[in-house]
């Protein structure tokens, strides 16, 4: 029995596979086996306790924490094991020049993978921003604000690993300046539109369910895309404006309006006596002032003008509301109420006539 053992013994010692022996290798694979167990028994015993007290509080930014830092630390638990376990078999300067190259290169990886993993925290975040702000379409650009700090979290974890293996960083960024350049000219439109989306966001000249006019483009706003805004015309098309279009327009938002505004002439007959078109415009205004649906700050009914076949009554006032069905109702409404004032004033309305005078005294003849 001792001498297979000094036979098994002497094999490991002397034997050799790529010019290390049998017993490093041993060394090297059964301590990185014992580090995977470890790190088992680790994230089990400690990292189990850890979210059973993080459960138990209050606050769950605790669990989230340790949800996005626990994969980085079972890496990270696994990196060491990798350093430890394959020392055994780096004998020279290239192979402990690599094994230093890997080891780093995964301590990259675990530090960016942690902040990869906090997506759920920075979406909380921009929705307590948004939200905070009054901002409501800035909640659908939450996923592409992920992506975009997900592509740049990658971009960088590379820009890292590679300096560390020794590539000159500045020069693949020169050799792919060229062919950027291309690309860029090619996606310059997505990206004014792009840029032109940011805008609406943060300028916030409308949002859904404005009603707006973009050049000669009319309509009710139905969504806000990353490309495009989709404005639904009254004739009831959608009409896809680029993003880049509306940055760079006039846009006239009416629906931002405080009241809505009517102004028009009444014109009734030149035959009308004066006490019955003062009691007209004493009346008239009245009404107006008195209707609930009208904004009493702002009403002006005068006698205004003689005009080319009537006497002009000028009336200039608002509406409280701003919804158009709604000031329809109250502009028929205020119509029908001012006829009714003519109508109990015995005043007719003109309608536009022309008056022919002879100066000499015209003859007819009967044939």
């Amino acid at each position: 029995m001792v001498l297979d053992l000094q036979v098994f013994k002497d094999i490991l010692v002397n034997q050799k596979f790529l010019n290390i022996t049998l017993l490093n290798w041993t060394l090297c694979f059964g301590l990185l086996i014992l580090f995977i167990i470890l790190r088992n028994v680790f994230s089990f015993l400690v990292i189990g306790r850890i979210k059973k007290f993080t459960e138990k509080t209050k606050t769950k930014i605790d669990d989230e924490i340790l949800k996005i830092i626990e994969p980085s630390i079972r890496l990270l638990f696994i990196t060491f094991g990798l350093y430890i376990s394959f020392s055994f078999i780096a004998k020279n300067n290239i192979t402990n020049t690599l094994l230093t190259h890997v080891i780093k290169s995964l301590f990259i990886i675990a530090f960016f993978l942690a902040i990869y993993r906090s997506d759920t925290v920075l979406t909380k975040i921009l929705e307590k921003f948004f939200k905070s702000k009054s901002i409501p379409i800035g909640l659908g650009y939450i996923p592409f604000f992920n992506k975009l700090i997900k592509f740049l979290i990658i971009v960088f974890a590379l820009i890292f690993i590679l300096q560390e293996w020794g590539y000159n960083i500045g020069a693949i960024i020169t050799g792919l300046g060229i062919g950027g350049l291309a690309v860029a000219l090619a996606a310059r439109d997505t990206l004014a539109n792009l840029f032109g989306s940011l805008i609406i966001l943060f300028d916030k000249p409308f949002q859904i369910g404005d009603w707006i006019v973009i050049g000669n483009i009319e309509g009710t706003v139905e969504d806000i895309g990353f490309r495009s805004t989709k404005i639904r015309t009254f004739a009831q098309a959608l009409v896809s404006v680029p993003n880049s279009k509306v940055a760079n327009e006039s846009i006239i938002n009416w629906s931002k309006m405080g009241k809505r505004r009517i102004k028009f002439m009444l014109g009734i007959k030149y035959s009308t006596p004066v006490d019955k078109i003062k009691k007209a415009v004493e009346q008239i205004r009245e009404m107006l002032l008195n209707h609930p649906e009208i904004h009493k700050q702002t009403v002006f009914v005068y006698f205004n003008e003689f005009g080319d076949s009537s006497l002009n009554i000028f009336l200039y006032f608002f509406t409280i509301t701003t919804n158009w069905q709604k000031y329809l109702e109250i502009r028929e409404d205020v119509f029908l109420k001012i006829m009714k004032i003519l109508e109990e004033l015995d005043i007719e309305i003109a309608f536009p006539s022309t008056s022919i005078y002879f100066e000499n005294p015209v003859k007819i003849e009967n044939s």
